[in-house]
């Protein structure tokens, strides 16, 4: 029994034994399986390899049971491997999101900025084109930005209108679509010109998404292939992933740029502010200076040349009458007009021909005008100076003319009490050296006329010659009269030559006359000494000056004593030998020189009506003799002689000589 026992027991024992040990190697091949699979998980398998191995000739097989524990085994290994995948895969892509957003966090240029989220969407993507488009909202579309891998011109310039397209779906509505044959897809309205871009650059599979700053949609991400497929959800992921960094670099970038340009904006205001800081500072130097002139009593020259130094360029500064008052570095003559009725009626400076212009006002009254030249590039801030400049010379000049006019009164008064003789004569001269008279140093009176420029232009030209020569302007019985320095009695000034008074009114004519454009009549008296002789001089210059008209030698100048016998006629005291020396002195010398006869033959040749026959036989020569003593006299008195003005001035003077010297003629033996 118990060897039976053992040999059963050894039997069941073997038997067990063997099932044990069969069991054993059936068991161990299911666990084979299963270490292949976790193998293959390990080593990332392809799929393919998951599935069961055959078993090997004549080796066990596995059962049903064991065979269901392994399918249902692979089946879990296959969704590890792919939940390992995706797991890898999103790794890999949140790396690359990561290093995207680290790459567009570096750069600073909008461009690109665009450039790079493009080339790395393609490059996530794996598609063949990728594009972005940005929303203009002014226009209300959204237009082609940027792409990679694009080769249609008209496809990179292509617009998208709100809700056209596939693009402007997105753009709209704000959602990522996708296509996988754009066009066949009906979802979309289709337009001819986003249809031929489309089929021109060969795409048909599209994904857009939105380009989101929170709740504003600033343009749209895409890749496109160009044959057809679906886009899986976790590419659209992966894209929207890269449109939300994206739109963050890209308004980083807008934002820098926008700062950017505040910062140009601010350096360039500043710049300006600068600019007009130093402008201020210079204007306010500059009126500081001209003032401080003004104020300390500079004339009117110091204030040009003061405006030349501040503008650097030349000053001329005239008055309204267009006089010149003062020049400075300035060769060119007054400025026109035109110019200075321009700046006056638009109360700014104005240029002409290369010259500046700007009336001098005193609020719409005209008082003179200033010229700048050598800056025709002049700009704002130095035309204001200029303009500024324009003012202080307003301010000089209104000056000048109360200081002249309340001088004007009292030379005035001066003036009438010496024509009148109704002032203290042992006052006057003390009133006259205060204004720079001397009434010791003999004086010439002129009375002016013109038929042309209005009395008061006529006695301001005269007031600024009496000015110049220390003398005296102004109005008595509604005519201007001057009284000016004049030569010594004796001092050689005869008659009509320049020293003389005759000679100073013809200069006085022709200077007047000039600085008004039109003819000026003088007449002259003098020169007299003291204050009591004043009166008869004005009555003789008056005479003089109407005698002139009525001459009709309007625009001349002269004294009484220019005017031949017509001057001896007028004048208080008759000079009849001053007459006769005046007109036959040169003759007279001759003879008193030479002893001849040159007088006789004169009077003899006017007696016998200029007839030199007649005149021969009278004084007993011959005829040649004659012809030789008229042309010695034509030498000595002029060409002129014969003219019948003048040889009636020379009758008269020779029946003047005949009668104060009878002797001389009715002694005279013929000749």
């Amino acid at each position: 029994m118990p060897t039976t026992g053992n040999t059963a027991s050894t039997g069941t024992g073997t038997g067990a034994g063997e099932g044990a040990v069969a069991g054993a190697g059936e068991s161990w091949t299911a666990l084979r399986h299963l270490r292949h699979l976790l193998d293959l998980l390990d080593q990332g398998a392809p799929a393919e390899q998951f599935a069961p191995p055959a078993a090997p000739a004549g080796g066990p097989h596995l059962d049903e049971p064991d065979a269901a524990v392994v399918a249902d085994a692979t089946r879990v290994a296959l969704r590890i491997r792919r939940t390992l995948g995706q797991h890898r895969r999103r790794e890999a892509e949140l790396a690359a999101l990561f290093d995207t957003a680290g790459d567009l966090a570096r750069l600073r240029d909008l461009d690109a900025v665009l450039k790079a989220i493009v080339r790395r969407a393609k490059l996530l993507l794996g598609t063949d084109v990728t594009y972005l488009s940005l929303n203009d909202d002014e226009a209300g579309d959204t237009y082609m930005r940027v792409t990679d891998g694009s080769v249609s011109a008209a496809f990179q310039q292509v617009r998208l209108g709100m809700g056209e397209g596939l693009g402007g779906l997105v753009a709209e509505t704000a959602r990522p679509y996708s296509t996988g044959d754009y066009r066949d897809d009906q979802r979309f309205r289709h337009t001819t010109t986003i249809d031929g871009a489309v089929t021109e650059e060969g795409l048909r599979a599209i994904l857009g998404v939105p380009l989101r700053l929170g709740t504003r949609v600033i343009g749209v991400l895409y890749a496109a292939d160009r044959t057809a497929r679906a886009f899986p959800p976790d590419e659209v992921a992966l894209l929207s992933s890269l449109a939300d960094h994206a739109a963050i670099a890209i308004d980083s970038a807008r934002l820098l740029d926008e700062t950017r340009s505040a910062l140009v904006d601010l350096n360039e205001a500043s710049r300006t502010i600068e600019a007009h800081s130093d402008a201020m500072r210079r204007a306010e130097e500059a009126h500081d200076r001209l003032t401080d002139l003004v104020l300390r009593g500079a004339d009117i020259t110091d204030v040009a040349t003061a405006i030349g130094t501040v503008l650097q360029g030349g000053t001329l500064i005239h008055d309204a009458d267009g006089t010149e008052l003062a020049r400075s570095g300035n060769d060119s003559g007054r400025p026109s007009a035109r110019a200075v009725a321009a700046s006056r009626t638009g109360g700014r400076a104005v240029s002409a021909d290369g010259t500046w212009v700007c009336a001098v006002l005193a609020g719409s009254e005209l008082l003179g005008s200033i010229a700048l030249t050598g800056r025709p590039d002049l700009g704002d801030a130095d035309r204001r100076l200029f303009e500024r400049a324009g003012v202080v010379t307003a301010l000089l000049l209104l000056q000048r003319r109360s200081v002249a006019e309340a001088e004007d009164r009292v030379r005035g008064e001066l003036l009438g009490d010496l024509l009148t003789g109704a002032a203290d004569p042992a006052s006057l001269p003390a009133r006259a050296r205060r204004v720079g008279v001397n009434l010791d140093h003999p004086h010439a009176v002129f009375v002016l006329h013109s038929a042309t420029a209005p009395r008061q232009r006529l006695l301001a030209a005269g007031a600024r010659v009496a000015h110049c020569r220390k003398g005296l302007a102004g109005l008595h019985h509604d005519d201007v009269v001057l009284v000016l320095p004049a030569e010594r009695p004796g001092s050689g000034g005869s008659p009509g030559s320049p020293g003389s008074p005759g000679g100073a009114a013809a200069g006085l004519a022709d200077e007047l006359g000039q600085a008004l454009a039109g003819p000026v009549t003088v007449g002259a008296a003098g020169p007299v000494t003291g204050p009591g002789r004043f009166p008869d001089a004005h009555a003789e210059a008056l005479r003089c000056r109407t005698a002139l008209r009525a001459l009709g030698r309007e625009g001349t100048g002269a004294a009484l004593g220019d005017l031949g016998f017509l001057g001896v006629l007028l004048g208080d005291h008759t000079d009849l030998i001053g007459y006769v020396r005046r007109t036959l002195g040169p003759v007279l010398d001759y003879d008193a020189r030479r002893g001849t006869e040159l007088v006789h033959t004169l009077r003899t040749y006017f007696d016998e009506g200029t007839s030199q026959s007649r005149a021969a036989e009278t004084l007993h020569v011959h005829v040649n003799t004659v012809v030789q003593r008229l042309d010695r006299i034509g030498r000595l008195l002029g060409r002129d002689w014969q003219r019948p003005e003048r040889a009636l001035e020379l009758q008269l003077a020779l029946r003047v000589h005949q009668v104060r010297h009878p002797d001389d003629s009715a002694a005279r033996p013929p000749a």
